[in-house]
Order: structure tokens, then sequence, then C-alpha cells
């Protein structure tokens, strides 16, 4: 899978320095600063340290099983155009090179929702599934479904049902608000019908 961070960073030179400095315990394949300039880290084959303790579907060692792309990135303000661009062409790359489908490029804050925000909800998750890059919800979901039940069914890990509701939201409804409601459930429905995670398994 393919893991998405902001660096919550000043610069993309201050990150590159944390991220390739062995005290700091911290690494991810890819670097993409604000001008869209994509650099490479760690090579894709070995394993980096970018997601740390979490889960998506039966996978509990995200690092050892997915490739980490830190942007630039303060967390508080919009991916530049250039910097989305390089994203694209750098995740078209690595979906064709290594056979990950869309459904399986997530964020940090998916996989580790009681830790982690990035790559926040000004990252543009419906541009991505627009390419046929990430996923996003169809029209096809049942409002009357089981929100906690479709979420682990999709990925997310076993969490309290207000996280889960949080991690779903930052990522495919950063502007509601309040109690779960049938937007909510109609979504994750539909993305738990066409997206199973582990073929359609639970996770374990």
């Amino acid at each position: 899978m393919v893991v998405i961070h902001y660096t919550a960073m000043a610069s993309a030179a201050a990150a590159r320095k944390r991220l390739c400095e062995p005290s700091a315990e911290v690494s991810a394949h890819w670097l993409i600063d604000e001008a869209g300039q994509a650099e490479a880290l760690v090579a894709e084959e070995m394993r980096a340290w970018h997601a740390g303790a979490g889960a998506w579907g039966s996978v509990t060692d995200v690092n050892s099983r997915s490739i980490g792309i830190e942007l630039a990135n303060t967390g508080d303000c919009p991916f530049p155009e250039p910097q989305m661009a390089a994203l694209e062409r750098l995740l078209a790359d690595i979906l064709a090179r290594w056979a990950i489908p869309p459904e399986r490029v997530i964020g940090h804050s998916d996989m580790a929702p009681e830790r982690k925000r990035d790559p926040g909800p000004r990252f543009d998750w419906r541009r991505l599934a627009r390419s046929g890059l990430a996923v996003w919800p169809g029209a096809g979901g049942d409002p009357a479904a089981d929100f906690c039940a479709d979420a682990r069914a999709f990925g997310y890990p076993d969490c309290p049902s207000e996280t889960l509701l949080w991690a779903f939201r930052l990522r495919f409804r950063p502007w509601a608000s309040g109690p779960e409601d049938a937007a909510d459930r109609a979504a994750i429905s539909d993305l738990a019908r066409r997206f199973p995670v582990d073929g359609g398994r639970r996770p374990a």
C-alpha cells in the first residue's frame, strides 16, 4: 500500500534533514517539496519508518507493507498545484510498478486515527480519486447501514466509534460536524461494498 503524510515542518529542507537523520528514527521513501520536486530518500523495496503503530485491514506492520510519501506542508495550508501534480505522477508510477490498487492508497490518519491527522482536511483526496489514484464514495450506499462495521470492512482499525467517525470525515467529509448521520453511513457502506479490505475478509 501507499501511505501519504505531511511533514508538519517549516520547509522541505528541514524535513529532509530530519528524515535523513539516523537518531530521529523516522524515514520515508519519497519527499515532495512545495514546488513539485520529488526526491527518493529510501529505495521502495526497502522498509522505511514512516507509519509507526497502526493498522489497515489485517496489516498491522504497515512499515513493512507500504511506501511512504511525505509532502512538505505545515499541516494548516493548502497543498500547492505543482506539489499535487508531482504526487499524481509519482503515485501513478508507484501503483503501476507495484500493482497496488487505488483503494490501498491511504492517509496516515486512516491507519493511525488515534494519534495522527495527516495529510489533513486540506488534502484533495477527491482529485486523486478522479485520476484513479485513490477512492471516493459513490451514490450506492445504505444510509441505514452500520457505520463502524463498514468502516472496519473498508480497512479502518479497531477504534472507538467517535474515532472512526473523525478519521472517516477527515478524509471524505471534512466539512461535516456533529453526530454520525445518514450521509456518513451511506458513504462508508458504499466504500465497504466496492472496496472491501483483504478481499472481503474481516480484519484480523
